[in-house]
């Protein structure tokens, strides 16, 4: 009888993981409810409410222009959410399709790559980000594309190390000896198996993204005004943060757990895929009666 459990009861048992799932997956209904749940739209000025306190009316206070500060971080939720998701997978799909190449054939076009990566790895990322944006001109579109050329050598070496692993089990030398093509032997056979770890790098990796773009925002090099970002509403915040603190404060928040909640969630599921973690414990087999010996574990 297998009494291993599954994923998602192995997932559960970790409180900590369940708590951050819960908080991110407030803050993304919050984001795609953005519309109903905002008291005004984003860009509504309304200088006689400027600067006005947190109330009932402004849940989240009013910025100098008057604009409700929660529509503007539930709004904001979505570019920063959307930047993210969409860089991180940029960089997944790069990373999975050279990190399998390098992997798999190897020699001199696995040393190149690598290299590549290397040199990827040798620069700060947020210097590399600002100069990438420097060349091209500041916005959405440019935003992710670099977030996600940038960040695609992580996901390559891992998923290069996994291939090598993979490629050698003894499935893949059996559908190798059946016929089976480069194509099909990495798509089917070894692809396959590498999915968890890349599940994992790819959540924790999504929070640095997403605080990237924030920084980069931070910097007046990410989303231009008068687009909402957490990142830029921070940097406008900062000048009235002792008359005002609330304008940094909740995009600051709303930023602070989201990525702690990534993180929360991503460390539970490399927990919950862990092969060690998911194996059972083997069982205590408690000792004749009568006899002083030591209790034996049940092997296998």
């Amino acid at each position: 009888m297998n009494s291993r459990p599954g994923f998602l009861a192995r997932f559960m048992r970790m409180h900590v993981a369940v708590v951050g799932f819960a908080v991110f997956g407030v803050i993304l209904v919050a984001c795609v409810a953005a519309p109903l749940i905002a008291p005004a739209p984003p860009d509504a000025i309304n200088l006689d409410t400027a600067l006005k306190a947190p109330s009932l009316h402004h849940p989240f206070g009013t910025d100098p222009f008057g604009r409700d500060v929660l529509s503007r971080v539930v709004h904001g939720a979505r570019i920063s959410l959307g930047v993210g998701f969409l860089a991180r997978t940029i960089s997944l799909i790069i990373g999975l399709v050279l990190g399998a190449i390098a992997g798999y054939f190897g020699g001199k076009l696995d040393a190149l790559l690598m290299r590549l990566a290397d040199i990827t790895f040798a620069y700060p990322t947020l210097l590399l980000l600002i100069a990438v944006i420097a060349v091209l001109s500041p916005g959405i579109v440019s935003l992710f594309v670099t977030l996600g050329v940038v960040g695609w050598a992580s996901v390559a070496r891992l998923v290069r190390a996994q291939v090598l692993s993979v490629k050698e089990r003894e499935f893949v030398q059996a559908a190798r000896a059946s016929g089976a093509g480069h194509a099909n032997l990495l798509v089917r056979h070894i692809l396959p198996q590498c999915l968890a770890p890349v599940l994992v790098i790819y959540t924790l990796g999504l929070g640095m993204t997403i605080m990237a773009e924030s920084s980069l925002s931070f910097l007046g090099l990410g989303v231009q005004p008068p687009a909402p970002s957490w990142g830029s509403m921070v940097s406008g915040g900062i000048a009235f943060m002792r008359v005002a603190p609330w304008l940094a404060f909740f995009p600051g928040l709303f930023l602070t757990l989201t990525v702690c909640s990534l993180n929360l969630i991503g460390d539970g599921l490399r927990d919950a895929l862990n092969p060690r973690t998911a194996a059972p414990a083997p069982a205590l087999v408690a000792p004749a009666t009568g006899s002083g010996g030591p209790a034996v574990r049940k092997g296998h």
